[in-house]
């Protein structure tokens, strides 16, 4: 089933040891997807057991060559974490479907450039948990408990990482949800946030001050777009604390001063955004 990565392509950038699972099928999607796991550096020696960080937008984790717009250097970042400060993780990352994106990756309804769409993210939240996730704990040495068990990603990505770990805390113990695409299904989140948050987990949030390009293409919005974008997660910010979440402890918020909605953002910011999941 597992076969290593770099023994697939003819070209990568991937440190480590990664592996991947060809055309996985999703009975809650229909639809088939690579299954990618990157393994810590002490993986083949230990004999332990490792927390599990599942991930989205898998294309842009580990490999420069088939990322859209460049990489997150995940296994780059874990390898020097490892080395440096001891922290370990199996990530597994999970490609997007291309033009189903939005909409596996959000769990509302929403309309865009006039369009109505039907949101699929709870099916994608299933097949994470009753197909991906047993897939993982039966082919490798995981921690399975939700303490020891994340979920991460962002944009929409960090839209459904949050959705799920709020609405699945059986399964998600921590997450991390960056520049989170907040807006769709009129601000759902925050109807899930007061329905579903109780302080219980660990939530990394942050957003960059330039951002507001990503509302103008979906939306339109021109003005203060980049404000109106800070001002949403701030909300998503407000509204954890309000649901007994407490900064610096269980909720973590950054606002990074002038980065823009893109992968080398996202890459700049997930050290800190791991050390705050592991060390959780």
């Amino acid at each position: 089933m597992w076969q290593p990565y770099t023994e697939t392509v003819q070209q990568h950038t991937v440190v480590g040891d990664l592996q991947v699972y060809k055309a996985f099928y999703s009975p809650q999607l229909d639809n088939t997807r690579d299954i990618l796991v990157w393994l810590p550096p002490s993986y083949a020696t230990s004999g332990r057991r490792y927390p599990v960080i599942y991930m989205h937008d898998g294309q842009n984790l580990f490999d420069a060559y088939t990322s859209n717009s460049g990489e997150w250097q995940t296994d780059e970042t874990l390898t020097a974490l490892a080395s440096e400060e001891g922290l370990e993780a199996i990530i597994v990352g999970l490609p997007h479907m291309g033009e189903r994106r939005p909409i596996e990756y959000s769990p509302y309804d929403d309309v865009w450039n006039g369009a109505h769409y039907q949101g699929r993210g709870k099916d994608y939240v299933r097949f994470i948990v009753e197909s991906v996730k047993p897939l993982i704990d039966d082919s490798f040495r995981t921690s399975p408990e939700a303490t020891t068990t994340g979920i991460a990603g962002a944009s929409m990505g960090g839209l459904i990482s949050l959705y799920a770990f709020l609405t699945r805390p059986d399964i998600f113990g921590v997450c991390a949800s960056l520049s989170t695409a907040y807006w769709f299904g009129s601000s759902g989140l925050l109807q899930t946030i007061a329905a579903h948050a109780n302080g219980q987990g660990w939530v990394w949030l942050d957003v960059g001050t330039h951002e507001g390009t990503t509302l103008e293409k979906w939306y339109g919005v021109t003005e203060n777009a980049d404000l109106r974008y800070v001002e949403g997660v701030r909300q998503l910010r407000d509204a954890l604390l309000a649901r007994r979440y407490t900064l610096h402890e269980t909720l973590m918020y950054v606002e990074e001063d002038g980065a823009p909605h893109h992968e080398s953002a996202w890459a700049r910011r997930l050290p800190n955004a791991l050390r705050f999941l592991l060390a959780s």
